[in-house]
């Protein structure tokens, strides 16, 4: 891993709007309109972006929420984590998870969760080495 990498928080909605590359891999068919429409409803409920960075360019990303529920307790909640395609398999995943990790034990959360799509068997295999279990199954009925 180079020591270059820079691991910060994407606090600007502009610039989590520029990371839209990255999140399109994890969402191929969104258009990047929706990706706006969607982080301008999110970022007011708390919604946060942290990512790993080379100079400017993005290499990884995650979103984070937290919250408390009764079977968790409070918890950080991942979401949208993502590395670019060139850049897996470096410890940039690693570096993101372990600083979402220092995030969690610092806001007392007792807990971390996150979804992860069915047919991403890299993920599955990377958040179980990394000590997650699977507690259950994510449920979704869309609607109109």
């Amino acid at each position: 891993m180079a020591t270059s990498l820079q691991i910060r928080e994407i606090e600007e909605l502009a610039e989590m709007v520029r990371q839209f590359p990255l999140i399109q891999h994890l969402n191929p068919t969104m258009e990047p309109a929706r990706y706006e429409e969607l982080l301008r409803q999110m970022v007011p409920q708390q919604y946060r972006m942290v990512g790993v960075f080379d100079g400017d360019t993005c290499l990884g990303l995650s979103g984070y929420w937290m919250g408390t529920k009764l079977y968790s307790g409070k918890y950080l909640e991942v979401d949208n984590f993502v590395v670019d395609e060139q850049s897996r398999s470096k410890g940039i995943g690693k570096l993101l998870l372990d600083w979402l990790t220092a995030e969690a034990s610092k806001h007392r959360c007792e807990t971390m969760m996150l979804d992860a799509y069915v047919v991403n068997h890299a993920a599955h295999k990377f958040y179980l080495r990394e000590g997650f279990v699977i507690k259950g199954f994510h449920f979704l009925k869309r609607l109109g």
